[in-house]
């Protein structure tokens, strides 16, 4: 990472997790086994816990204890096992933002809305998930007040720890956040649930919503001010921004709506001090650590082309869109893979001539309708994410495998849209504030402004599209579809939706993923979603 540093520690700090056969998909399992150092060996020096903190924010970046090779998750490509890659497949290429030519296992299954719980992408983010979680519970066992005390450390370093801790239920909170919005429900485990085996009960998406609000209640405290912690990690405006997401989609995960919850912990991002970067496309180079773009990311994982090697993150956002006739140099890499393209569906909410940079497509050679999913030149091709930087130079691995480019979670313009829809579909917020909010944006891009928005469905629309043109292919696609009521069913169809060229209505179930047979089979106590 570019400015955490992470010291491997010359074995794996934590225990595998095991997809075929599954043993800890369930998150039933401490870290700690007749094969696994204990924990409490990590923890012997006064660095150690700064550097398993780090491990904690890598765990969004990396896919194994060293660079590429020394997977944490065995039972698939160790590239398709990486967070984010899940994470952005379940989220994009089930929508009209992404479709994919390659031909690996069920992976088309995600576009086509037909996956079942046997689909090994799905298997992996999950366990994926579980991992991250298991993770955070250890560091939070070993950092309790009575380990620390014992251990003999000074007070200014215990002081640190305790924000090292409030960091740490933030990574696990957020992680659980996504186990909420994709999976449902699920098993709840914490520090201080047992380390012996065991079987967790299941724990309700309303238990779950219930768990995550409270943490975020009780560690904004604890959590650094705005713009006050060091680059990479969280502070008080990346919690009240998930905390903020969690109210937005309260009506999709407890039945009641909560924008007016949502109204006052956005503005309150707003107000943290971040700002626009004045340059749409630089916000994805490979420089966007250092060249404006960092001012506007609130909360980011940071890849780095020497030090976080990895085949998934933007490595994969940047070498997986590129094929055809495009310029893979131009890319600062060394080849495309030829695979992720966009729908007509998503082309069109931009006109034919439009000088939006956010819609800059890729046509040469390339066709706006998909006869052939499967031919990487049906479908404009996307131009976003880049390993160069403002003046065109490579990023650091110099072989053009790996991206230097940092991939934004949570970034200002995001919580500038949370603010407009709050206004139009809410009806909380000021409408005029709405629209200045959704216009300096615009602004940015060399857009055309808009003179009004209204509270109503074309307003609701607008905010809708102007959403997917600002965040395209950064992982909110899914969510925010599933808000407004067209992610499944047949309001809204786009190509090969449904498994047909210019799609199909889906079945409303879809708007959850399956929990994973493998982790069903390893905890009977969990529930299956309906419909699988």
């Amino acid at each position: 990472m570019k400015k955490i540093q992470i010291k491997v520690l010359g074995i794996s700090l934590f225990l595998m997790v095991l997809l075929f056969p599954s043993c800890t998909d369930d998150l039933s399992q401490a870290p700690e086994s007749n094969v696994a150092v204990p924990g409490e060996q990590f923890f012997s020096t006064p660095e150690s816990y700064k550097q398993n903190l780090a491990k904690l924010y890598a765990g969004f970046a990396t896919s194994g204890q060293t660079a590429a090779g020394s997977p944490d998750i065995s039972g698939i490509d160790e590239g398709e096992s990486q967070y984010i890659r899940g994470f952005w497949l379940m989220q994009e290429l089930t929508t009209d933002e992404a479709v994919i030519a390659w031909n690996d296992g069920t992976i088309k299954d995600l576009h086509s809305q037909t996956w079942t719980s046997l689909d090994r992408f799905i298997t992996a983010t999950f366990a994926r998930f579980s991992f991250q979680i298991v993770n955070c519970n250890e560091f939070l066992r070993q950092t309790t007040d009575e380990k620390l005390a014992a251990r003999g450390l000074d007070a200014a370093l215990i002081a640190e720890i305790k924000t090292y801790r409030a960091e740490a239920r933030f990574i696990r909170a957020f992680t659980y956040w996504h186990l909420i919005d994709m999976f449902g429900g699920g098993s709840l485990v914490t520090e201080n649930s047992p380390t012996t085996f065991y079987y967790p009960e299941y724990a309700t998406r309303a238990e779950l919503y219930k768990f995550v609000d409270e943490e975020l209640t009780a560690i904004i405290p604890e959590l650094k001010a705005p713009k006050s912690n060091e680059a990479y990690r969280v502070d008080q405006a990346a919690a009240w921004m998930l905390q903020a997401k969690l109210y937005m989609n309260a009506k999709v995960y407890i039945g009641t709506d909560n924008y007016a919850g949502a109204l006052p912990l956005i503005n309150k991002v707003i107000a943290s001090g971040y700002a626009l970067h004045n340059n749409y496309n630089q916000l994805f180079f490979a420089d966007n650590d250092k060249n404006g773009a960092q001012n506007e990311f609130i909360f980011t994982i940071a890849f780095d082309g020497l030090r976080t090697q990895t085949y998934g993150g933007t490595t994969f956002l940047t070498h997986a869109p590129v094929g055809g006739t495009m310029i893979a140099s131009e890319f600062g890499i060394n080849g495309g893979w030829a695979g992720i393209r966009t729908t007509s569906a998503f082309v069109d909410k931009f006109s034919a001539n439009t000088t939006d940079a956010r819609g800059q497509f890729y046509t040469d050679g390339q066709t706006k309708e998909i006869v052939d999913i499967s031919n990487f030149t049906d479908g404009y091709a996307i131009q976003k994410f880049r390993n160069v930087d403002v003046n065109g130079v490579q990023g650091s691995d110099k072989s053009g495998d790996f991206s230097d480019s940092d991939f934004p979670m949570f970034r200002l313009a995001d919580a500038y849209l949370m603010y407009a829809e709050c206004a139009v579909v809410g009806k909380v917020g000021d409408l005029a504030t709405a629209r200045g909010y959704v216009n300096a944006l615009r602004t940015r891009s060399n857009a055309s402004t808009i003179s009004s928005l209204t509270a109503d469905a074309a307003g609701a629309n607008l905010i809708l599209d102007e959403r997917a043109k600002e965040l395209h292919w950064e992982g909110h696609r899914r969510t925010d579809l599933i808000r407004f009521g067209k992610f499944s069913g047949g309001s809204y169809l786009w190509p090969w939706k449904g498994n047909v060229a210019g799609g199909a209505p889906t079945q409303a179930f879809r708007n959850l993923f399956p929990i994973p047979a493998t982790a069903l089979s390893s905890n009977n106590k969990l529930q299956q979603n309906p419909g699988y």
